[in-house]
């Protein structure tokens, strides 16, 4: 078959069609029961995922707020074989922790309508280090703002310190910085060590309008030193156009290096049906943003299609995926990927983890 190379830009409606020479197999899927519980917590909101092959474990960060649970982590093994999953442990959770050593504070609008938890959506763990760095999403509700942070915690959830955010990202009342629901989102570690790139699900608003039926968008990854903890470096991303139906969205929802300058994304959104795209992305030639106050004109970067999850064979049902990580090298030598999927404590949804072979 021929090799198709997609270089997608803002004019581009969908990359629609995948790089079958490098493909990836599906492997099967594990779904977590429905009101499983760990530790007093409901399992559910599961957004970003990131594997430690040390000691073959998976740290996942929950997205949830509510007043009955903390914004928490969880700690799982996953079994894997060249035939699929065979089995899903989750071993432990851990409340993210404040400056000051607290749990937040839930999100109850009519009892503390000044409180604005973080909204965790990306993880990643280094191993070097023994530390893991967490995204919050940032929010806007009336007069009460939180901006968008990646923070550093220990293996234990306690807060070390947090990275600079780049110029811009602050949440306002206005139409400036970040969308609601569409700030921080993915979050990975080069192999290295050395770099941590952190991705906006959606354009603020001075980078144009979000995606639609029609049209895609530009959205921005940030590049940061982990030692100095500054951003270095970013780039623009090009989204696809919705595809999830007319009540539908479309954003990028995590990633993971394969080395400092190629990924593998995670873009799709939930209306009317799931939609779910495997990328492999590269920087190339895409120009560098971080001092850039719009993106009109830029380079941005390049994506091929590994798969889209929404016709992947014997893929069903397919739910909300908002995590990818690489797991442990299967048996036959292959890579594995893994995915989870973000149920928003639906019940009309599940919470699924998702193998695939490269």
């Amino acid at each position: 078959m021929r090799r198709i190379l997609l270089a997608c830009t803002l004019l581009l409606a969908s990359c629609a069609a995948a790089d079958t020479a490098t493909a990836p197999q599906y492997l099967g899927q594990w779904r977590v029961p429905a009101g499983a519980t760990l530790e007093g917590t409901v399992i559910g909101g599961l957004s970003g995922i990131s594997y430690d092959a040390g000691r073959d474990l998976y740290y996942i960060v929950s997205d949830d707020r509510s007043a009955k649970n903390p914004a928490r982590f969880y700690t799982v093994r996953i079994s894997l074989s060249d035939s699929g999953i065979d089995g899903v442990e989750f071993v432990s959770t851990h409340p993210w922790l404040d400056e000051d050593g607290r749990e937040f504070a839930p999100l109850n609008m009519d009892a503390h309508p000044s409180v604005v938890p973080p909204d965790a959506e990306g993880i990643a763990v280094d191993t070097r280090r023994q530390r893991l760095y967490w995204s919050s999403e940032g929010e806007r509700r009336d007069a009460a703002l939180l901006d968008p942070w990646v923070r550093i915690a220990d293996p234990q959830g306690r807060y070390i310190g947090e990275f600079t955010m780049p110029p811009g990202f602050e949440m306002s009342s206005h139409e400036r910085g970040p969308r609601r629901n569409s700030g921080l989102e993915g979050l990975t570690l080069t192999p290295d060590g050395r770099s941590l790139f952190a991705a906006m699900e959606g354009p603020r608003y001075e980078d144009g309008a979000p995606p639609d039926g029609e049209h895609g968008a530009l959205t921005r990854i940030t590049k940061f030193d982990v030692e100095t903890r500054n951003p270095v470096a970013q780039y623009a991303y090009p989204l696809d156009r919705v595809s999830a139906g007319p009540e539908g969205d479309n954003g990028l929802s995590d990633l993971v290096a394969l080395d400092d300058e190629t990924f593998l994304a995670v873009e799709g959104g939930y209306g009317l049906r799931a939609a779910s795209r495997l990328y492999r992305v590269s920087v190339g030639e895409a120009d560098d943003v971080l001092t850039r106050p719009t993106l009109d004109g830029a380079t941005a970067m390049t994506k091929t299609l590994l798969a889209d999850l929404s016709t992947t064979q014997g893929l069903s049902p397919l739910d909300n995926i908002e995590g990818v990580t690489l797991g442990p090298t299967l048996p036959d030598g292959r890579q594995s990927v893994v995915m989870v999927s973000d149920d928003n404590f639906s019940p009309t949804q599940t919470t699924q983890f998702l193998a695939f072979a490269l």
